[in-house]
C-alpha cells in the first residue's frame, strides 16, 4: 500500500473578502513527482505558503506526513526542502558561503554531492551573491536543496531565470529523487517541464483545482492533430462529429492532402476510414500538456472570474 506524504482535502484561503483558494483538493504519494500547473494568480504560491506552515488557511485540512502544516511546521520542516520562484540572498555572502548557511540551518552538511551539483549547475561558488543574475541565484536555491537529505520536495517555479540546459540538469536531479523513493511537489508554468517528469498533475484555476490525473488520463479530452495525403477525396471524413478543423492543404502534384484535428478516443474509428481511402502518407502529432491546458483555461474563459 502507497503511502500518502501530503493530503489537502477542501483548502480555503481569504484575504478580507476575497476568497484566493476556494476548494483545493489533491494529495501526493510517496515516490510520487507531482505537477502543479496554472497561471500566475491562480492560487498556487498560496498553496504553497500555506503548506509550508507561512499562511494559515480559512477552512479544509493539510498535512503532510500525517502531520498538520500549521501546527506541525516546526518538525515538518526538518524532512522537507524547499525552493521559490524568486529568490533573495545575502548580498555580501559567497554563493558557497549561503549554500553552506542554507546546509547548517536544516542541520546538514556540505558534502561530496554538493561540489558535484556546483559542478553541473556551473556555480561560481566564490563570488558574491550581488553580483549573481537571478538564473545564478536560483542555481545556489537548488543546490542547497538538492544536497538536503529530506523526503518530501517542494518547487514554485523553480528553473525561473535558468537557461534550458540548466533546465535539463534540474530535471534529471528531479528523476534521480524520484528513484530514491523521495516525492516531489512542481509548481511550473513550463508545461513541457512538467510532461517530462510528473507522474500526475492538478490543474488549478480561480483557487480551484479543475482536474487531476495521470497525462494519459486526460488525454482522451483533447485532441490528435493529423496531416494525411490519400489517393481518394475524403468527402466523408469531414462530417464525422469527432473531426474539427478540417482544412484541405494545396500540393503541387495535386493529390488530396488534408489537415484536421480528432478527437483522441475516436482515433481507431477515423484509421478505419482513412484506410478505405488508400493512404499514401500520413502523420500524426499526439495531445501535449499544453493543449490540454489552454483546452481546460478556453473552456472556462469568459465566466468574469478573477484572474
Amino acid at each position: 500500500m502507497s503511502e500518502t506524504v501530503l493530503k489537502i482535502n477542501n483548502l480555503q484561503k481569504k484575504f478580507g473578502k476575497l476568497a484566493v483558494l476556494k476548494n483545493i483538493t489533491f494529495s501526493i504519494q510517496r515516490g510520487e513527482v507531482f505537477g502543479f500547473i496554472g497561471p500566475n494568480g491562480s492560487g498556487k504560491s498560496t498553496t504553497i505558503r500555506i503548506l509550508l506552515g507561512i499562511l494559515r488557511a480559512n477552512g479544509g485540512s493539510a498535512t503532510i506526513f500525517g502531520q498538520d502544516v500549521w501546527q506541525n511546521a516546526v518538525s515538518i520542516h526538518r524532512r522537507i526542502a524547499y525552493v521559490p520562484g524568486d529568490i533573495y540572498l545575502w548580498p555580501n555572502l559567497t554563493g558557497g558561503e549561503i549554500i553552506d548557511l542554507f546546509l547548517k540551518l536544516n542541520q546538514q552538511k556540505h558534502s561530496t554531492k554538493t561540489d558535484e551539483l556546483i559542478k553541473q549547475f556551473h556555480l561560481d561558488p566564490t563570488k558574491k551573491a550581488r553580483t549573481y543574475s537571478k538564473g545564478n541565484r536560483q542555481k545556489v536555491a537548488l543546490i542547497a536543496a538538492f544536497s538536503t537529505t529530506a523526503s518530501f520536495y517542494i518547487f514554485d517555479e523553480p528553473t525561473s531565470g535558468l537557461d534550458p540546459l540548466m533546465e535539463e540538469i534540474f530535471q534529471k536531479n528531479v528523476l534521480a529523487l524520484k528513484e530514491q523513493g523521495k516525492s516531489v511537489l512542481l509548481s511550473s508554468h513550463i508545461l513541457s517541464e512538467v510532461e517530462k517528469m510528473c507522474d500526475r498533475i492538478g490543474i488549478i484555476r480561480d483557487g480551484q483545482i479543475i482536474e487531476t490525473g495521470t497525462l494519459e488520463d486526460m488525454r482522451h479530452l483533447t485532441r490528435t492533430a493529423i496531416t494525411v495525403e490519400i489517393q481518394e477525396p475524403l468527402t466523408n471524413i469531414q462530417h464525422l462529429p469527432s473531426v474539427h478543423n478540417f482544412t484541405p492543404i494545396l500540393t503541387a502534384d495535386k493529390t488530396n492532402k488534408v489537415s484536421f484535428t480528432v478527437d483522441s478516443e475516436n482515433i481507431n474509428q477515423l484509421m478505419e476510414q482513412l484506410v478505405k481511402h488508400k493512404i499514401i502518407s500520413l502523420q500524426s502529432t499526439p495531445p501535449t500538456l499544453e493543449d490540454l491546458f489552454l483546452r481546460y483555461y478556453n473552456h472556462h474563459e469568459g465566466g468574469g472570474e478573477h484572474e
